[in-house]
This record gives C-alpha cells, sequence and structure tokens, in this order.
C-alpha cells in the first residue's frame, strides 16, 4: 500500500532518508506500546509481556539492526483522555521514537489544536509526571499501516439457537435478537442510526469500563453485539470454554493501524516503512498474528481514515 507525496520535494527528501544513517544502526529503538490491549500487547505484573506488537517491533528492530525497548504506557477511558495527543506527548518527550498499533485517522494526525498536552501514566513515571507535567508537542507522521481493524457482529450460545438459519450478512440481520452495546462508541453509533433506527428497540445499552459486555453475551443475558475485531480474539483466548462465536461478518468501516512518530525524524519512519514492507512481503505479520491469536487482516484502502462519523451517519 502506497501513501503519495505531493510535492516532489517531500519525495526528494523521503528518498534520501529512506536509508538510516549509519549512526543510527545499534542505536536502541524505543517502542512505545499500550500495556492493555490484548493481543496486541500485554504488560502485566509477574507475566512475560506479550502480544502481536511485541512481536512485530522486535521484528521491525532486527530490520534495522537496533536493539529493542519497549516503553510501557497506560491509556485511560475517560472524556479528557485523547489517544493524539497522549501518543504525541510520549514521543515529544523522548520516551519513545515510534507509538505502534496507532489507529491512522485524519482527525489522529492532524496538527494539535494545543502546545503542551500531559503524559499518560507510564513506567518509569516521576512524581512530577504523575502530577501533570505538561510536554510541548511536535507533529505526528505516520508510517504506512501493518494491520486492519474493523468492527465484527459477536453472537452468544443463544443467538446461535435463534438465528441457526441466519446468516449474518449485515446490521439489519440483528433484527429480533437482543443486542448490547457500549454506549458512546462508534458501534453504538452504527446500530442507533442504522435504518433510521430500526435496531433501537433491541439495544440495551451498557457503561464501557463498568459492564462487562462480553461476560453477558456469554451468559446469555445478551444475544449479539457489535465490537471491534481485536476485543473478540482478547475474549476467547482468555476464556477458553466461551461460547461466543464470531459472525464473520465485518462491518465496512474500519482502521487501519500502523506506527506513529514525529515528523522531525523522516529517516526512521522511511526505515520502518521498508521493514514493513519486507516483512509483509514474506508473510511474516501474518504469521506473528497467528502466533499472538489476532485474526490478521491487511491494510485496506483508504490508508488513512476521514471522518468516520460523517461515514456512519451517511450509511
Amino acid at each position: 500500500m502506497r501513501i503519495w507525496l505531493k510535492s516532489s520535494g517531500a519525495a526528494a527528501a523521503l528518498i534520501a532518508a529512506f536509508t538510516l544513517p549509519a549512526s543510527a544502526a545499534g542505536e536502541v529503538l524505543k517502542v512505545c506500546l499500550d500495556e492493555d490491549l490484548p493481543p496486541l500487547s500485554a504488560h502485566h505484573r509477574g507475566k512475560p509481556d506479550s502480544g502481536f506488537d511485541v512481536a512485530l517491533a522486535g521484528a521491525i528492530a532486527e530490520k534495522l539492526d537496533r536493539p529493542l525497548k519497549i516503553q510501557w504506557f497506560e491509556s485511560k477511558l475517560d472524556e479528557d483522555s485523547s489517544p493524539a495527543l497522549e501518543a504525541n506527548a510520549l514521543l515529544s518527550d523522548g520516551r519513545c521514537s515510534l507509538v505502534g498499533s496507532y489507529a491512522l485517522t485524519r482527525d489522529s494526525l492532524v496538527v494539535p489544536g494545543v502546545k503542551t498536552a500531559k503524559l499518560p501514566d507510564f513506567d518509569g513515571a516521576t512524581i512530577a509526571d504523575r502530577r501533570g507535567r505538561r510536554v510541548p508537542l511536535g507533529i505526528l507522521t505516520p508510517s504506512q499501516p501493518y494491520l486492519y481493524s474493523p468492527l465484527t457482529i459477536a453472537l452468544g450460545a443463544k443467538a446461535s439457537e435463534k438465528a441457526r438459519d441466519r446468516h449474518m450478512a449485515g446490521i439489519g440481520d440483528l433484527a429480533g435478537l437482543r443486542i448490547g452495546i457500549e454506549s458512546g462508541t462508534l458501534a453504538d453509533a452504527v446500530l442507533m442510526t442504522f435504518d433510521n433506527g430500526r435496531l433501537i428497540d433491541n439495544i440495551t445499552h451498557l457503561v464501557p469500563g463498568r459492564d462487562d459486555l462480553l461476560g453477558a453475551l456469554d451468559r446469555g443475558d445478551l444475544d449479539a453485539t457489535l465490537l471491534d475485531l481485536r476485543r473478540l480474539d482478547a475474549y476467547r483466548a482468555a476464556h477458553p470454554d466461551s461460547k461466543i462465536t464470531g459472525s464473520g461478518y465485518y462491518y465496512p468501516i474500519g482502521v487501519n493501524r500502523g506506527y506513529v512518530g514525529l515528523a522531525s525524524d523522516p529517516a526512521l519512519l522511511a526505515g520502518v516503512n521498508k521493514a514493513l514492507t519486507d516483512l509483509q512481503g514474506s508473510g511474516t505479520i501474518a504469521a506473528l498474528a497467528r502466533t499472538a491469536g489476532l485474526t490478521y487482516l491487511p491494510p485496506r484502502e483508504p490508508a488513512i481514515l476521514g471522518d468516520v462519523w460523517l461515514k456512519v451517519l451517511g450509511k
């Protein structure tokens, strides 16, 4: 997948930077990863670090001939958090040179509207960091994508009985099922606005981070939900006896994931893109995903998603 540059000057700069300077070889490659995003990345006390992004970062570092250091951070779900500002703060403060599994959307890559931002909680944070030390921000630049993350329909055991002869080919096939959804999410907007609200009476709203959506589905309290495919993979890995099944249906609007770094380091992003191209072509990325228990879908066009809310509301 190519991301075309609009100016010949930018293209020349990229070509010139395509090979990392010799001085970069051997320097530690620092990659920031979310500590609780299985099966992409997981870092829990008393357990070995694991996940697809851990393995991929290792493969990238090997390609670049650089030792790898992972900087773990915690992204909290609250109204004040911004994944884009958190990633920018980590990069701008030198905590890492790349942030992995970054959702590549137009909104997440705009020039920050503020000059400084707080750091998220991270391994090695000082008292000043935890008290809200603010960091001057840079400009984010994405790598090429390496993974496609869609929303998918997950079904509980009772749903399998109710919809035994029904093939889940679209959102409308959820009619008549007890649908659970987390409030304020993209999936919530998709289901609530579908066909002028046709499914509203079948929907039960849960609170993200407080209610156990997949647990309710597994117990039979709900029949179906729409959620990130990654979360379904993670739940089934943690609950091997789960009766939840994947429908095989993927909502047509999804997001690519890739690395993000600072625009001030184009050579690194150029080297990372070459490594990703090589790893993709050899089948290594897909193999790493299988080993991590992640359903792998290759990146799709557009590489960077536009306004997802307009796309949802316009369907």
